[in-house]
């Protein structure tokens, strides 16, 4: 039989690239990502607002560091720039679509989904940052539960869910459909609490290992999560 073949997923909400010292430093937050080297990666709070004039563009610096296939979604367009969630990949990109998941008056939120060509397979790829309010997360973790429902056979699904309660409504909107997912504290980074940020997949069983690293507290106030997951057995 031969030797099972896994991709390595990651999931980071950056807060902007702003450390407890209240800088803004994109290196770091490349240099605790690449001593994980992950193949596909979900960064939430990417911002360009109040960038000095000398720094780089945050989605383009990671991008180059990190992986040259991307996509993102703007979920606040000012004129000094602009605020949002993205996925970046070393593999391309086959399919992207926007899911609108804003709720009311409260701040726009998307999903992104992908399809991505791994050397495996195909693999259905989403990320999400979800509101802070009960009722609005149960209604976006209805419409996750649908977009879950593709027809590909490995599906990933990560991202900060905001969703904190034992059994919240995201985890049970996902149960059925992504069966395997991630079990840490991450927030706040400096002593880890809640469950903010988290990994879901399909095959049950395809989530090999998962895991922190508390080094990404120099970075920002969540930790990121590092999974390795089968693709083709």
């Amino acid at each position: 039989m031969s030797a099972a073949r896994n991709i390595r997923v990651m999931t980071w909400n950056i807060h902007g690239g702003i450390g407890p010292d209240r800088k803004r430093d994109l290196a770091r937050v490349v240099d605790v990502i690449k001593a994980h080297n992950p193949d596909v990666l979900a960064l939430q709070e990417v911002d360009s607002r109040g960038r000095h004039p000398d720094e780089p563009l945050p989605l383009a610096y990671f991008s180059q560091a990190l992986g040259q296939h991307q996509a993102e979604a703007r979920t606040i367009v000012a004129e000094d720039g602009h605020y949002g969630h993205a996925v970046i990949s070393r593999w391309p990109l086959t399919r992207v679509k926007l899911h609108d998941l804003s709720y009311g008056r409260f701040e726009k939120r998307f999903a992104i989904e992908t399809d991505i060509e791994t050397p495996f397979g195909p693999v259905n790829f989403s990320a999400v940052h979800l509101g802070l309010w009960f009722t609005e997360r149960s209604r976006q973790a209805r419409q996750l539960a649908d977009i879950a429902k593709s027809e590909h056979r490995v599906s990933i699904m990560l991202g900060d869910f905001n969703d904190w309660p034992w059994r919240g409504p995201v985890r049970r909107a996902l149960a059925a459909s992504l069966p395997s997912r991630t079990h840490h504290r991450t927030f706040p980074s400096y002593c880890p609490v809640l469950l903010l940020d988290r990994i879901y997949c399909r095959p049950l069983g395809a989530l090999i290992t998962s895991w922190v690293d508390p080094a990404g507290a120099s970075a920002s106030d969540h930790l990121p999560i590092f999974a390795d997951i089968e693709v083709a057995p």
